[in-house]
């Protein structure tokens, strides 16, 4: 959303609130923000003062996040069932009082056990809260055009970044990374739970014919018994681990390929501007486009930018090119990782089926940046790290091609037999 003033950002979010049927956009928009902002964002703004402060050693510091994302990759399958039973009115509330409830006790953290705890509490937060928990949402409470609702959320949530890290970064100066945690809390319970709570309850879900033309909804078991569903899994899971390592050691590994800070920098600044154009691209020209071939596009895009990188990675036009397309690859992923599972699996057991699926790519999220770090400690350099995550690249790509093909059986599989478990 780099491309949209906020103040011009928040009229179009208010309008959306205010105006059916775009209401649960407009709320779960204002509610992605604030909670990737301050569950997510906020983080590597803050991380240094609270090393010094807890007197913790960086492992531990930023072991404590990674462990958040490893405790919401843990629960984001029963939190996909009771978004499928309950709805994202209650559990989306919930998970914004656990998410003041964690932030208020992270502010007042005295040691390393007690930072773990807070960060376990927000990591259970996240699972109820973030793009999942809102996917899961929309897909209940919409009958139609859920595809272009989860565009539309993605393209208004990429503001997150863009105003919480300087907003965090004031908040630092001006009250330290405690207080500024304390009132992200307090947001979280103020704004961000009686939103949830507006999403009303959902419509009764429709039967007969518009679900016959959708396709047979799967279980969880049936899904979980189909090697499509394991391949989608492991092509997300090998993306995010791309992803994440990339996210959190970019500036520093174009240095290290000759690059200098300031060119680093202002390069890397691509990306984000290039996650909304992919967005806004996928809403737009390929809005009427089966989610399986725009997939096909968008893990193709990684390994292509990766292999530019590898061996050009020296010259700026190449680290220009691998930041334009591994932006647009990353914009767009967020929305195939929305909608592919409701196109291959149908529907009423979407929450329990995508948290299922979620679960694993949070795991590599949470791994990606320590791998990527343990490569370039022990002297692998950058080479050595762009030649294994160009590996992982292409088996993400093999994986998701192979998961499209598979998708032909799930239409013909017999509806799953509890007897046989």
């Amino acid at each position: 959303m780099n491309d949209l003033p906020p103040a011009r950002a928040g009229g179009v979010i208010l309008e959306l609130i205010v105006h059916q049927p775009s209401k649960t956009v407009g709320i779960l928009a204002v509610t992605q923000i604030i909670s990737w902002g301050s569950l997510f964002y906020a983080f590597s703004i803050v991380a240094p003062d609270i090393q010094r402060d807890l007197t913790l050693g960086p492992e531990l510091v930023f072991g404590a996040f990674s462990w958040a994302l490893l405790a919401a990759g843990l629960v984001a399958t029963p939190a996909g069932i009771m978004l499928d039973r309950y709805g994202g009115r209650y559990v989306m509330a919930t998970g914004s009082l656990l998410s003041f409830l964690g932030l208020v006790w992270l502010s007042r953290c005295e040691d390393a056990a007690s930072y773990y705890l807070a960060w376990s509490l927000i990591g259970v937060a996240m699972a109820l809260t973030l793009y999942e928990a809102a996917f899961a949402t929309i897909n209940r409470k919409l009958e139609t055009g859920s595809r272009q609702a989860i565009s539309t959320l993605t393209l208004f949530a990429g503001f997150a970044s863009t105003l919480f890290w300087p907003l965090t970064a004031k908040l630092h100066t001006m009250l330290g990374w405690r207080d500024t945690y304390l009132w992200y809390g307090v947001a979280q319970l103020v704004v961000c739970m009686p939103l949830h709570l507006l999403l009303g309850t959902d419509r009764a879900r429709s039967t007969g014919k518009q679900h016959a033309s959708m396709g047979r909804s799967h279980t969880l078991a049936e899904a979980l018994r189909h090697p499509a569903f394991w391949l989608l899994a492991a092509a997300f899971s090998a993306n995010q681990f791309i992803f994440s390592a990339m996210a959190a050691h970019l500036i520093p590994l174009l240095e290290r390929l000759g690059q200098s800070t300031a060119v680093a920098v202002l390069l890397a600044a691509l990306v984000g501007p290039m996650q909304v154009a992919g967005r806004v691209g996928e809403m737009t020209l390929a809005r009427d486009t089966p989610p399986q071939t725009v997939g096909k596009l968008t893990f193709a895009m990684l390994p292509g930018a990766l292999l530019v990188l590898l061996l050009f990675g020296s010259a700026g036009w190449a680290v220009a090119v691998f930041c334009v397309l591994y932006g647009l690859s990353n914009g767009i992923l967020t929305i195939v990782r929305g909608s592919i599972p409701q196109v291959m699996f149908g529907r009423e057991n979407y929450g329990a089926i995508s948290g299922a699926m979620a679960g694993p790519s949070l795991l590599s999220k949470a791994a990606g940046p320590l791998v990527a770090a343990a490569v370039l400690r022990q002297g692998g350099g950058p080479v050595v790290l762009l030649s294994a995550l160009l590996a992982v690249s292409l088996a993400s790509l093999a994986f998701y091609l192979r998961a499209v093909t598979a998708e032909r059986d799930l239409q013909s599989a017999k509806p799953f037999d509890k007897s046989t478990v």
